[in-house]
Order: C-alpha cells, then structure tokens, then sequence
C-alpha cells in the first residue's frame, strides 16, 4: 500500500517553490544547482527529490503557478462585472500589487522562460497571452475606435511595460510601495503625467 502524503507536504513544496524562485532571480536559473536550492530550504538534497524529481520541474512550476495566479487575478475582477474604466484600473492595481508578492517569480518568469522546453513554454506563453488578451479587450471596449485602429493590443502591451519591469526600479524598502504605486500607474496610462496625482501621504 502506498503511503499517504505528510500533512506539511504542500506547505514544503510551496517553501522549495519559493526558495527555488528567489535563487533563480538572484543568480538566474543555470548559475543555480538543486544543492543549494536543498540547502536554501535547510533540508538535504536527498529529501529535496521526494518533493521534486528535478531543478526543471522546479523552473516549470515556478512559471505556471506565477501564470495561473494572474489568470485568476483576471477572472476576478471579470468576474465583478464592471464599467470597462473601472475594471481596467482595478487589473492594473491587482496585478502591480500582486507583483509585490511575487518579484521573484515574476523574474524567472521574464528571464527564464528561454529555458522551457517547447511544449512547456508554449503552455506558459498561452497563459501570457490569455491574460493580455483580457486587458486588450477591456482597452478596446472603452475605446472602441482603437480597437478598430488594432491599437488595443499596442497600448496593453505599453501598459506592461510600466507594470511589468517594475521589479527593475521599485525596492521594497524604499519610499514607495507597490500599493501606492499602483493608482500612478493607472492614471498615467489614463491621463498621461498631467493626470497623474499625488499618493496619499
């Protein structure tokens, strides 16, 4: 009879996950061994293997869960059935403050995707896609005439930009937080730098 799974398994598994994901954004994903990811979560490199057969499956994972958290960031705000205004400054604040969570996955995720193979990275580029896809569409409804000049799609991937490299620049223990940040970039992408108001202090 095969044994049961011990109840902090998952709990070890997302602390390897997370582990694995920081060592990977620091060093970057070929400098790192499963060595120093088993000594990073205090355990042997034995005991490492019963959770994860391999530093690819750690990769993989790392990228599809980071991806299936967006996804359903998406599907909530969707879900809440709101003006296309609203719902698309409610994305952009999920996803900047979401990020604030999730810098190291997200740095493998812009960095490491090379190293997936084809039909793993092809699953998590889909992902990718789907996700745009949602702010495209929002873009294109509250202005239907740049959907119809195909700018919907230019303008969302110009939003990223300021949402996705924000792991670059904006440091945790500096004067800035995610979650003030996160309306300045919504109405920077509004309004331009005239519309951009003052975090509250």
């Amino acid at each position: 009879m095969a044994r049961g799974r011990s109840p902090g398994y998952d709990d070890q598994r997302e602390l390897i996950l997370s582990r694995a994901a920081q060592l990977f954004a620091q060093r970057g994903y070929s400098a790192t061994s499963m060595n120093e990811v088993a000594e990073a979560c205090g355990m042997s490199k034995p005991a490492l293997y019963h959770y994860y057969k391999d530093k690819y499956t750690l990769l993989v994972q790392s990228a599809e869960e980071h991806m299936a958290r967006l996804e359903a960031l998406v599907k909530e705000v969707q879900a809440q059935r709101l003006e296309p205004e609203e719902r698309l400054r409610m994305l952009i604040e999920r996803f900047v403050e979401e990020y604030a969570n999730a810098q190291n996955s997200h740095r493998v995720l812009t960095e490491d995707v090379k190293f997936l193979e084809e039909e793993d990275r092809e699953r998590v580029l889909a992902a990718q896609r789907r996700v745009v896809a949602a702010f495209s569409r929002t873009i294109g409804e509250l202005r239907p005439e740049l959907k119809r000049a195909a700018l919907d799609k230019p303008l969302t991937m110009l939003l990223f930009g300021m949402i996705n490299w924000m792991f670059t620049w904006l440091k945790p223990e500096g004067p800035l937080s995610h979650e003030a940040m996160a309306p300045l970039v919504a109405d920077l992408f509004f309004g331009g730098v005239p519309a951009v108001r003052l975090p509250r202090s």
